[in-house]
């Protein structure tokens, strides 16, 4: 159903291209009503951009290093036993350098000591969005102690952009019939189309924030994905017998 609904629309915007070369005049030979209007479609979300990272410290670049190494291999090991794809796993950042003085002005000396250099990584995780939850759990628990973060996606964004499309252009075929009713004349045929397609709109839902996790038997956050909603403004043109 998407798929023809998508071709319509193609159809619609090639021949607004066409009809556009040619000025529509509205005369005694060609009379038109013009409607414009919009309607928006949802669907919930099916992918998240699962964000992972981990922070480490040491008193030498070395120690941290070294302990980044064991962090990251651990989270690594664990996506992979929890079968996440290589080519769903990408690496966003890494870095280990010493740690700014204003980030350990409260802490005593000896800590200082032990915080002088900073090791961080982070990735993103695509992933089905029901198993959000379980991954960021897999995650922490291996040491990612800075993830969280979720960016709620559609498998197919183009289907719900048309169903919008769909909708709006449904609505005003309506208002036009509806306005030739009142002028005591007919509906005719679809003359132009044009869509003007709007932001997609993600609805706030609680999601996970960074946080640490001791190394104890936890049951996963709870999580739900987040509704995506996809607006659409079609201004259409019909003609009138």
């Amino acid at each position: 159903m998407y798929k023809r609904i998508s071709l319509a629309l193609v159809v619609l915007v090639a021949a607004a291209t066409a009809t556009c070369a040619q000025t529509l005049k509205v005369d005694k030979s060609n009379r038109t009503i013009e409607v414009t209007d919009s309607a928006s479609a949802h669907a919930m979300a099916d992918i998240a951009i699962l964000h992972l990272g981990y922070t480490v410290y040491g008193p030498t670049s070395k120690d941290a290093y070294a302990k980044a190494s064991e962090t990251s291999n651990a989270i690594a090991d664990a996506l992979k036993k929890a079968g996440i794809p290589d080519g769903h796993i990408q690496s966003i950042s890494q870095s280990v350098q010493e740690t700014q003085t204003y980030e350990n002005q409260n802490l005593t000396p000896a800590e200082r000591v032990q915080r002088k250099y900073r090791a961080e990584q982070t990735w993103t995780v695509r992933l089905p969005a029901k198993e959000a939850a379980k991954i960021l759990n897999l995650a922490v628990e291996a040491g990612a102690n800075n993830s969280g973060d979720i960016d709620w996606q559609l498998a197919n964004p183009d289907a719900l952009e048309a169903e919008a499309a769909a909708r709006a252009l449904a609505h005003d075929k309506q208002i036009a019939a509806a306005m030739a009713k009142g002028l005591g004349v007919t509906l005719g045929p679809l003359l132009y189309a044009s869509n003007q397609a709007q932001q997609r709109v993600i609805f706030p839902m609680m999601a996970a924030q960074s946080l640490a996790i001791k190394k104890v038997a936890v049951r996963p956050l709870a999580i739900d994905p987040q509704r995506i909603a996809q607006s659409a403004t079609i201004r259409a043109i019909f003609a009138i017998q």
